[in-house]
Formats: C-alpha cells, structure tokens, sequence
C-alpha cells in the first residue's frame, strides 16, 4: 500500500474504531482523480455508518463541509481531516461535554503534530476563549471540533468566498462568538494533526491578504476595533519575518 493510502487508512480507521459507536461518517472526496475515491470506498464498504458522497470537481472545503451538513443526520457536527489521526475515545468525550454543558455551542481540544517521523510538538489551547482570544489566531484547531449542528444552521454554514480560502473555520468561529455563542477547549490531548515541512511549504503569501481581510471583517463583529487593528495586519508582518527566524520559532515550538 502507497504512503499516501496507508495515511488515508489510518484516519479513516482512526474514527470508525472509535469508542463512541452511535454516529454516520460523512466522507467528502472533492473531485478526486488519483484513486483515493475508490481506496476509501473500498476501505469502508463493510460499515454501514459510512456515507460517502464525491463533488463532480474541487470545490474547496468550505463548499465540501456546507454540503456534508446538508445531508447530516445528528445534532452534532465533528470535523476530521483526511490525514489525521483522532484518538479512540475523542468523540465520546467531545459529544459527552456538549451533552453535559449545554452553554457551550462547540469544543474542541488540544493536539499533538505530526509527521512521517512521529509526534514532533504540541499545541495547547485556551480552555474558556473569549472575543480578545480571536486578535493573535483562531483559538479553536479546526479538525478537533464538535460543534451543535442547530447552531451552525444558524450562522448559515461556513461562507463559500475566495477569501476563505484556508480560512472558512476562523470565519466561523468569529461569527459564532459575535452572535453570542461561546466555545471550550477541552485540555486533553485527543487529536493528532499532520504538518511536515510540505505544509510550510503551501504557506503562500496571498492568503496573508486574505487574511487581512477576514480579520478586520471578523474584528468589527466583534467589536475588536479599534484598538485591535495592529491585529488585522498581524498576518503581513509575519510575512516580512525571514525564514530562518520563522524556522526557530516552529522549533521552539517543538521543543514546548
């Protein structure tokens, strides 16, 4: 089996070996044409908890994650990247929190990177984030969420917009909180996400633009402005930063 393949079937097995059993696993394949549609078909032909769906051609994840909504049956959304790992027990205690906590209208948790190599680091998030917690980044990691579908009806899903490229969860969460919902993060370490030195790599300044953008629009919701504008253009002095530097600071982040 290709490395690309066994990757896919680590995640794939990664939720359906979960402890929480009592769920449908909505796989979106966004216009695929390397096989990896009929591996997965092949992988989960056997459970029946499995719906796979195909985009006639690459949407982007705002559009692919909209409709997978569309179809969904729960009253709870997890989120899952292809490449990722979740561990055994993250859905029964994610599900488990909103159930008890009904305050909250997502939670995620903290998580372990990754690479061909093993875990290399570790990201630790806010436990009780607040609208200042949005200035520096988004205090949710994306793929680690659950979040009460009821809700994300509300907001209208994720936006479909060029600049949501890459930023469609931060979107999100903005207008989640600006509407009055609030989230937690659950300080347990039940998420492993993939980054290897490729993924720096994809990093193009563009999207800083973009960024930019998502930001100010995301801020004024919030009323983060306008005391927090040296936020807003946070991602184009980041940007400015030689790569060297920015390599120390991904390994002192290794290190923690």
């Amino acid at each position: 089996m290709a490395k690309k393949d066994i990757i896919v079937k680590l995640a794939i097995d990664s939720i359906l070996n979960q402890t929480y059993r009592d769920f449908e696993f909505i796989i979106c394949d966004d216009g695929s044409n390397d096989g990896t549609y009929e591996l997965v078909k092949n992988l989960t032909k056997k459970d029946k908890r499995v719906v796979l769906i195909k985009n006639d051609k690459n949407r982007g994840l705002a559009f692919s994650l909209n409709h997978c909504i569309s179809i969904a049956k729960g009253k709870y959304i997890a989120r899952m990247d292809a490449d990722d790992i979740s561990v055994l027990n993250r859905l029964e205690k994610e599900i488990r929190f909103l159930e008890n906590h009904k305050e909250y209208a997502v939670v995620g948790c903290n998580m372990f990177y990754m690479n061909e190599k093993g875990i290399w680091g570790k990201r630790i998030l806010a436990e009780k984030p607040n609208k200042k917690s949005f200035l520096f980044t988004s205090p949710f990691a994306h793929p680690t969420i659950v979040m009460r579908k009821e809700v994300l009806k509300k907001l209208n899903g994720y936006r479909v917009e060029k600049i949501t490229r890459r930023l469609e969860d931060y979107d999100l969460f903005m207008r989640l909180y600006a509407k009055g919902y609030k989230g937690y993060n659950i300080q347990e370490f039940l998420y492993q996400f993939r980054e290897d030195t490729d993924a720096f790599k994809r990093r193009a300044y563009k999207y800083r633009w973009d960024e930019v953008k998502i930001r100010y629009r995301g801020f004024k919701e919030l009323n983060l402005l306008p005391k927090g504008f040296i936020y807003v253009i946070k991602p184009l002095i980041i940007g400015l930063i030689p790569q060297r530097y920015l390599s120390i600071l991904r390994n002192l982040r290794k290190e923690n």
